[in-house]
Formats: C-alpha cells, structure tokens, sequence
C-alpha cells in the first residue's frame, strides 16, 4: 500500500498524451474552431487599438483580391512560399527537422544568377532551362549538406541547417560587394538587373513560378503517397530500425530525400530572381523559408492542403499591407495582427495530435 500511494502521489495532476487517430470530421471541426478563434482574438486586439474589427477585416479580404494587381500582387506573395513549402515536406516526412529552407532558397537564386549574369547571350528558353537547373543543384547542395553530417557523424540536423541559412545570406552579401558587383551602381553596392532574356515568361500577367508550383504540388502528391521513395521515406520517418530491418538503405534515402528538399527550395530562388525581383539580393528569401515550415506544418505534410494554406497566408500578407495603408496605421499592428491569427491556429493544431489525461482520484 506504501508502494502504491507512493506511486499516486508521483502521478502528475494533468499528462498530455499523442492521439492515436482523429477523424477527419473531428479534424475539421478542430481546425474550424482554432480559425473562428483566431478571428475573435485579432478582432479584440483591433477593438483595443480603436478600430472596427468588421471594417478591418472585410478591407483584409477585398485588398488582397479587389482587382486584377491585387490578385497577382497575392498570386506572387504565394508563389515562393508554396514551392518551398513543398520542398522541405519530404524532408519533415522523414522526421529530417530541414530549417535550413531558407539558406536553400538563397543558393537556388546565387547559381541562377550566375548563368543570367555570365550566359545571356544563350536563347532565352536553353538559358531558363540551365537556371532552373542551376537552381535545383544549388538548393539540393546546400541540402545535401547537413544530410551527408547527420548519417556520418550524427551531427543536429536542425542547428545545421539553420547556420546554413547564415552563412548562404553572406555569400549574397560577398557576391554583392565583390565579383558580381554592377559596375554601374552608384552609391552602394548591388547586382546588375537581369536582361529581359534571363527573365521568366508571364502566363496570365503572372510569371510562370505560378505553374512550376502547381506542376510540383500534382509531383509530390503522387511521388510520397504511390511512389517506392514515398514508401521508404514515410518508413523511415516512422522508425529507422525499422526501415533497416526491412533491408533499406537508410543512409541514401536520407541523402537523397534532402537532396530532393533543397533543390525543390532552390526552385523557390530561381522563380524569384528570375520572375519577381530580376536580380539577386538579400531579400530574395525573405523570412519565406521560415514561414514555409508552418505553412508544410499546419497542413500536415499534405502538398494538396500546403497549396490551400499557402494562398490563405498570402491573402493575409497582402491583405494586412493594404490595411495598413487603408486606415494608416503602423506596420506593427499588421504583423501583430498576423501573429496573433497564426498562433491561434498553431495552438489549436496542438489537440488534432495531443489530448489532456487527468489524474483520477483512488
């Protein structure tokens, strides 16, 4: 009996334990009521800072879609964080905590650059095609990376892939002030606008980053859920005895499922070098390296899902800057407001996958 009430009184008061399923209809409530949520709770703070939470929102919505340049102003804003999105799903299916999305956006911009730098006199579809190549082997290099440390030397895969991101930013910032700095440039530093040659082609007044995201969407859906690779790489990420049980070489779907993630991620680059900023710069990421892990997060890993979550995030941005402007106020309120939606359906997401057990009493 000492044993026992010894035992009782080391029980925690409330443990949290993971669910082993949940229905879809449950899941859809959850994620209807962490949305509805995270509208009041912003529509409070917009009461607070004098302002009408109806007025605002409705001016959220119409600025992201109210005409033809809104629409592709958002179009644009999604393009990028769709595409990285995708990129680093097949590394998290494996359990491979990629951060490094940002970093792998970089380089797919830096080895694109180089060839609309040094090969413009290429026609204009052979020297799209070697960027987008150039940008894949960029982004999968810089993937392959902290993979090739992880399944040698057991090395963190999360803080390596974030230094990467530091390091990949500094390498713009050296290219800028030395090899690749315009000779025109006056005042400071910065890389020669790309010719219209090493330009993407627009498709519907929107550069074609657009189609490249959906073609990789309809890609990853098929290449995880009815693939061999996607077989393995949900194995793995299920248990990696397991995975070297049933005789899989663990060591090259790690080296190639990140290869796979980076160079996705490098495509990110390219698009936005080549068809939204037409040069390369400290902003080509932009932070949509880092989005993008809570874009892949909150849809669950589904690329279907991600290009749904990816559109509602870029109404959000775009809308919250027309706000901004619309009812003059600071750029602050807009990130608050943002924040304060995402960590409501963030923390929401938290009983989809966990539940509450309390202590019974005895």
């Amino acid at each position: 009996m000492g044993a026992l009430g010894s035992r009782t009184k080391q029980e925690p008061f409330i443990r949290v334990v993971k669910k082993t399923e949940i229905s879809i209809g449950k899941t859809f409530l959850l994620s209807l009521f962490a949305l509805i949520a995270a509208i009041m709770a912003g529509g409070v703070f917009i009461l607070a800072i004098g302002q009408n939470p109806i007025d605002v929102y409705i001016t959220i919505v119409k600025g992201a879609w109210r005409s033809s340049i809104a629409t592709k102003g958002t179009i644009k804003i999604a393009i990028p964080l769709l595409i990285a999105a995708i990129g680093i799903t097949p590394a998290f299916q494996m359990k491979f905590w990629n951060i490094g999305a940002e970093g792998q956006i970089i380089m797919g911009g830096i080895f694109a650059t180089y060839f609309a730098l040094n090969f413009d006199y290429l026609p204009h579809g052979i020297l799209l095609l070697l960027m987008f190549v150039a940008g894949m082997v960029g982004g999968g290099i810089w993937g392959l990376l902290p993979a090739v440390f992880k399944t040698r030397f057991g090395t963190n895969e999360t803080l390596f892939t974030l230094m990467l991101n530091y390091i990949a930013l500094y390498m713009i910032r050296f290219f800028t002030e030395g090899p690749w700095r315009d000779p025109a440039s006056s005042g400071f530093p910065k890389i020669a606008t790309f010719s219209e040659n090493a330009r993407l082609d627009r498709i519907f007044g929107v550069h074609a980053g657009w189609l490249i995201g959906l073609v990789l969407v309809a890609v990853m859906f098929v290449y995880l859920k009815y693939t061999k690779h996607g077989y393995e790489i949900s194995v793995v990420g299920e248990s990696i005895n397991t995975a070297r049980y049933a005789g899989m070489n663990v060591k090259r779907i790690v080296l190639r499922t990140m290869f796979i993630s980076g160079a996705i991620c490098g495509i990110a680059g390219m698009t936005q070098v080549t068809g939204a900023a037409y040069t390369l710069g400290e902003g080509v990421a932009g932070g949509v390296g880092f989005t993008a892990i809570t874009v892949a997060w909150l849809s669950k890993l589904n690329p279907v899902i991600i290009l749904v979550v990816s559109v509602l995030f870029s109404m959000l941005d775009k809308g919250c800057s027309v706000m901004q402007s619309t009812f003059g106020l600071s750029s602050a309120v807009s990130g608050i407001l943002q924040g304060i939606i995402l960590f409501f359906i963030l923390g929401f997401d938290f009983f989809t996958r966990y539940r509450f057990v309390f202590r019974k009493a005895r």
